[in-house]
């Protein structure tokens, strides 16, 4: 196990030998991220890819963009619970070799079929956001694993900034269609790399109670409706507002270039890779006061998109909805860590995908049907709206206990 120095620092406790280190932590970080460099980088681009495979107009780009969310979804529950059976690292590996038997067959299919079936494949095969927390929740516990839980979702957002930008700077010389072959090797030297590492076994708990947070180690489990129920409602909230901004921003400010957009997407993303760890040290003690702090700054970051016609206004907008996907996330992940305790981590971190997915799919469905019906800033109407609703509801819990 390892314990907590300095904001944003780990450092090896005597238990560390029977946990993960710093060091393993991290190696365990940048699997992750290059895990999801292909599957968040590639998937922009299906209105080029589409067009090679017989879909012309790129219709069904709307529908193959949610394919793996979905089957991750479904797939996770089942996945999370062979791994609290066979083992968390076995299954972390699986997920890593899932990705890259699929990448392959996308990167080769020549028809839509083929292509759809290796879209279903990267969802059912994949899955390791569950499969990553779920290893780590076996090895660490209390403000070790939030942290790490917190450096996961550094890892995942980083992706998320960088490989669009990677993916469009190849594709002069090789296409997005083909790039699967080539990010195929990504999760292939990540599941070489985290075959070096250990099985986990979380360290006992009165060694997690001399080292952590005091009392850490007789601590109850956090409630898993609350985590489950938080978790769709923030992913819904804040996703809404992604599968158009770009459009609301081309019909707002005419004339921007595309440079200009992507960086405007980025923006809360990056919020987060600058603030997160100073977030987690402050709310480290009370992540529901994070998560309701979190869905008021999204609320008010979305409704400043509304009402945004400057590049400097939708900058402010952009970086105030950084902020509550800051609060938010980290909160998530201190809550995770509480409700992780004690239980089978496999099992909970799956069903927690499941919940975390089916709130991405309601979000891009429901943004589907508000701007074919009233247009692109109609998502960023429904979004404010849920993240109200939802501010209020995490207020009220927070008083009724």
């Amino acid at each position: 196990m390892t314990t907590i120095e300095a904001p944003g620092r780990l450092v090896e406790s005597p238990a560390a030998a029977r946990g993960l280190s710093r060091r393993q932590v991290h190696a365990v970080a940048a699997c992750y991220f290059v895990a999801s460099f292909a599957a968040l980088g590639l998937p922009p681009y299906l209105t080029a890819i589409l067009p090679a495979l017989g879909d012309r107009e790129g219709h069904w780009a709307g529908v193959l963009y949610i394919v793996p969310t979905v089957f991750s979804a479904l797939g996770a529950p089942l996945w999370g619970r062979l791994a609290d059976r066979f083992g968390r690292k076995r299954l972390l590996l699986r997920a890593q070799l899932g990705l890259t038997v699929s990448f392959l067959l996308a990167g080769a299919a020549n028809s839509l079929p083929a292509f759809t079936v290796a879209l279903v494949l990267q969802g059912f095969l994949g899955g390791t956001f569950a499969a990553t927390n779920g290893y780590l929740a076996a090895a660490l516990e209390g403000s070790q694993l939030s942290r790490a839980l917190t450096l996961m979702q550094g890892s995942a957002r980083a992706a998320l900034v960088a490989a669009p930008i990677l993916v469009g700077a190849l594709s002069p010389w090789l296409s997005p269609h083909r790039q699967y072959l080539v990010m195929a090797v990504l999760p292939l030297a990540a599941a070489g790399l985290l075959a070096l590492l250990p099985e986990p076994s979380r360290p006992d708990p009165v060694a997690t109670a001399k080292s952590d947070t005091p009392g850490a180690g007789a601590q109850a489990p956090g409630p898993l409706r609350l985590l489950y129920t938080v978790e769709f409602a923030f992913v819904f909230s804040t996703i809404i507002s992604f599968p158009y901004l770009i459009t609301l921003v081309e019909q707002r400010l005419p004339g921007v270039n595309g440079t200009v957009a992507g960086v405007l997407f980025a923006l809360p993303h990056l919020c987060y890779l600058l603030f997160a760890g100073r977030v987690h040290t402050a709310l480290l003690d009370r992540p529901r006061t994070g998560v309701a702090l979190g869905f008021c700054f999204v609320a008010l970051g979305l409704a400043a998109h509304g009402v945004a016609h400057s590049l400097a206004a939708f900058v402010l907008a952009r970086v105030v909805l950084g902020a509550g996907l800051t609060l938010g996330l980290v909160s998530l992940s201190v809550l995770a860590a509480e409700a992780a305790h004690g239980r089978a981590p496999g099992r909970m971190f799956g069903t927690l995908e499941f919940v975390s997915k089916g709130g991405a799919v309601a979000a891009g469905a429901v943004a589907a049907v508000a701007n074919s019906a009233y247009g692109a800033a109609a998502p960023i109407v429904t979004g404010t709206v849920a993240a109200i609703v939802a501010a209020a509801l995490t207020l009220l819990f927070r008083r009724s206990n």
